[in-house]
């Protein structure tokens, strides 16, 4: 599958980034704010509050304040201590047996000082009925797997903007309608929905749009800028969560931000590259043609001529057969796929490990997830000026090594010290830039042929693992709490130093077909770069190097 230069010349007269594609941008961009919004907005609607046994005769309600009577002789006589000589949580002395055997709460009270209400509060989500809070995130990050699964597919068959819109509508209805189910289960159903609509079918259509409209020079920017609204859609988890302090509402007014993309019906262009693709050549004439009357250019554009030679390539096309079985048939590019793959899984997990962790970290809950969000913007900038210098594979190799480093270092000192924070930070800031690498690290590895069925695969891994991180979490409740972090650092660092082996992808050509992503980058891994070899040149690339494609299924984080 070679480069369409009609296409690309007929795409080219746009330009880089005019103000048609800077107010397309704002529209499509809008959806990673969103995304990351949802994706997070239970640290907060089903915050778990630090909580201890009801104690009768003492307590009154099940909401107070820990200055209040949690130090109290009375208190302190009915619920035994931890090591650090803190009440414990779920335990509390059996009175009625007149010894310090220990037994199970059978009511809570829950500390008011951050949090008045949530899911966790109302259900009594602690203790042993902890996991049941952990499903819900869970069942909303498998929602984001399976839209990634089925939404990519149905935007490529339909249309990026139907799905995008219908996706966004979607995202309003179920994210306020979310907030008044007073049933578990119906909740479980309703946020798997919005996983499907909000983070998956949105933002990646939102992505899509961006790739195939901006020019090559400003992918890069455009990408790492979706990562960096979505980690404001997580600062503004946090400051609703600080103003909003009924549950209810702070779900309403999460919901509500669907309203961004009411007007995207009608402001929201599709995709001209998929037009063209789709055989709908003069519609997406027509779209570029509006595009170069917005950016003042005054390029004359023959409508006739791209619409007579899109109907003579279509006649004589040949279909690509290739599909993602291909990633597995030969030894060097089943070895890449494999790699990326775990790649994927180790940024996802270490990423959502750390974000979900925050309501566990000493201090204000607001605060450090604002914090944790802001720490992201430093590592995006940053990724920005030295991405196209340094190469995809040290970066990325090196962010993840010190980013499993700070998870397992962090696991070993007290909890609740400004070292510990910080370093849980730094790791935030080191995995948020590795993550976003991936992204453009992917799709320069593998052939045109198979590039969206590999980019589709590795995000299928990194929502897997999303899934899987608010299980791993309760491990630490369950057995140690050092097990978590540990676990997300060693993932880290394995695959850290396995990115070591793959191919240098700055600055080459992209390979085309199976047999040059076979070839490419053979013998070229950091040892032999650091040995000085030069790696193997089995393929034969044109003259021409092709340049980036349009990614017509990526999966966000």
């Amino acid at each position: 599958m070679a480069v369409d230069y009609v296409l690309e010349d007929l795409m080219g007269k746009l330009g880089e980034f005019g103000k048609y594609q800077f107010a397309q941008f704002f529209l499509q961009v809008l959806s990673a704010l969103t995304a990351g919004m949802h994706m997070l907005s239970l640290v907060t609607v089903a915050a778990v509050p630090e909580h201890r046994c009801f104690i009768a005769g003492v307590d009154n309600s099940s909401l107070s304040q820990v200055s209040e009577t949690w130090h109290s002789r009375p208190i302190i006589d009915a619920i035994p201590l931890t090591e650090t000589g803190d009440l414990e949580s779920c335990l509390m002395f059996n009175a009625s047996a007149g010894d310090h055997s220990r037994i199970p709460c059978e009511k809570y009270v829950y500390d008011t000082t951050y949090y008045k209400s949530s899911r966790t509060i109302d259900w009594d989500f602690v203790c042993d009925r902890r996991w049941m809070g952990a499903i819900i995130q869970t069942v909303f990050m498998l929602g984001t797997f399976t839209g990634a699964v089925t939404l990519g597919g149905l935007a490529d068959k339909i249309g990026r903007k139907t799905v995008f819109c219908w996706s966004a509508l979607l995202q309003l209805f179920i994210g306020v309608g979310v907030a008044f189910i007073p049933e578990y289960f119906s909740v479980m159903v309703a946020r798997f929905l919005l996983g499907i609509v909000g983070s998956a079918g949105a933002y990646i259509c939102g992505f899509v749009l961006t790739m195939e409209l901006v020019g090559p020079s400003k992918r890069t920017v455009c990408g790492i800028t979706f990562q960096a609204v979505f980690a404001g859609g997580i600062m503004l988890v946090a400051g609703w969560g600080a103003l909003i302090k009924d549950r209810q509402l702070l779900q309403v007014v999460y919901g509500l931000h669907g309203c961004l993309f009411l007007a995207h019906w009608w402001l929201l262009d599709e995709s001209p590259r998929w037009l063209w693709m789709q055989g709908r050549a003069a519609e997406a004439v027509d779209i570029v043609a509006k595009g170069l009357r917005i950016n003042g250019s005054g390029i004359p554009l023959d409508k006739d001529y791209f619409v007579q030679k899109a109907k003579q390539q279509a006649a004589v096309e040949e279909k690509s057969s290739a599909g993602l079985s291909d990633l597995f048939r030969t030894p060097n590019l089943r070895m890449k796929t494999l790699n990326v793959c775990l790649c994927w899984f180790a940024n996802s997990i270490v990423y959502y490990g750390l974000s979900l962790s925050a309501g566990k970290l000493y201090g204000n809950p607001y605060l450090i997830l604002f914090l944790m969000g802001l720490v992201e913007f430093p590592s995006y900038i940053t990724i920005v000026f030295v991405l196209d210098r340094l190469g995809r594979r040290s970066i990325t190799s090196t962010l993840m090594l010190s980013g499993g480093l700070c998870c397992i270092v962090a696991a070993f000192i007290a909890q609740g010290t400004t070292l510990s924070t910080s370093i849980v930070m730094l790791g935030k800031l080191l995995i948020a830039g590795s993550f976003a690498v991936i992204y453009n690290y992917s799709a320069e590895l593998f052939p045109t042929v198979v590039r969206n069925s590999a980019m589709g695969l590795g995000s299928m891994c990194a929502r897997l693992s999303g899934a899987l991180t608010p299980l791993i979490t309760l491990l630490g409740d369950s057995f140690d709490p050092k097990i978590p972090a540990v676990l997300f650092g060693v993932v880290a660092l394995l695959s850290g130093f396995w990115v070591m082996f793959l191919p240098e992808t700055m600055n080459k050509p992209m390979p085309e077909s199976i047999e040059d992503g076979e070839n490419f980058g053979k013998g070229d891994t950091w040892f032999s770069q650091c040995a000085g070899r030069k790696q193997r040149q089995d393929s034969t690339y044109p003259d021409d190097p092709e340049q980036m494609v349009p990614l017509k299924t990526i999966e966000s984080k």
